[in-house]
């Protein structure tokens, strides 16, 4: 095999340790609750080491940088997904949407997620990754979208539910970092604005739960982008 046939390097295709005191499940464990609690900056493999008791130097024998890193934690969240099977075309909407509100409460569980899912490269997908992307591929085959349009409906949907939800995931760390719960930080936004007198359209809704607002906001997005989908295919069917 000469230079160019090499195979591209991959935490994936690296043979697992055996027998050793510190394994991969439990360093992507510890790196996913790592960067739950204190985001991506946070994240070294010294500072992962000593959470786990180990050195760095145990964790290379595992992974070898912060990238590889970061394709497992990666691999690992998305694991959490559920993705229905559309068996029919009838039911490829319902399926469709229940997964963008899976992703998008995976993405909101874990806010560093969405800043890291653009340095994934195609080749290195992880096994969870590849399961869940080809289950929702299936979702859009199933409705009648030809095999590249499929993968083109099912990168729209991605796109909607990841910019939602890095917005939303940075509200919310927003919220945190005042100390106040969201209903108490909604409630000074609400006093703010009235002393601005702000238009109606621009002003925070009343006596409505924040929580159930930002449910009902997604879910509006998420059945226009469906909407225009659906839209598509009755007219590459002739409907």
């Amino acid at each position: 095999m000469s230079a160019d046939e090499q195979p591209i390097a991959s935490v994936w295709t690296r043979p697992r340790r055996q027998r050793e005191q510190l394994s991969r499940e439990q360093i992507v464990s510890e790196a996913v609750a790592l960067l739950d609690a204190e985001g991506l900056e946070a994240l070294s493999m010294r500072r992962l080491g000593t959470r786990l008791g180990a050195g760095a130097t145990s964790l290379y024998r595992h992974v070898a940088n912060k990238d590889e890193l970061i394709e497992l934690v990666v691999d690992e969240v998305y694991g959490e997904l559920e993705v229905p099977a559309a068996d029919e075309a009838a039911g490829w909407r319902s399926a469709a949407g229940r997964s963008g509100a899976s992703l998008r409460s995976m993405a909101l569980r874990h806010p560093w997620v969405a800043s890291v899912l653009g340095q994934v490269g195609l080749a290195h997908l992880g096994p969870n990754v590849m399961r869940m992307s080809e289950r929702m591929l299936a979702v859009f085959k199933s409705a009648g979208f030809a095999p590249d349009e499929a993968d083109q409906a099912m990168s729209t949907l991605i796109a909607y539910v990841i910019g939602m939800a890095t917005s939303e995931a940075a509200y919310l760390s927003l919220i945190a970092r005042s100390g106040k719960s969201e209903q108490e930080f909604v409630k000074s936004l609400r006093t703010s604005q009235e002393r601005l007198r702000l238009p109606e359209g621009q002003a925070v809704q009343h006596g409505k739960d924040p929580r159930q607002i930002r449910e009902d906001n997604f879910d509006y997005g998420l059945q226009r982008v469906l909407d225009g989908l659906e839209a598509r295919l009755r007219s590459t069917n002739g409907q």
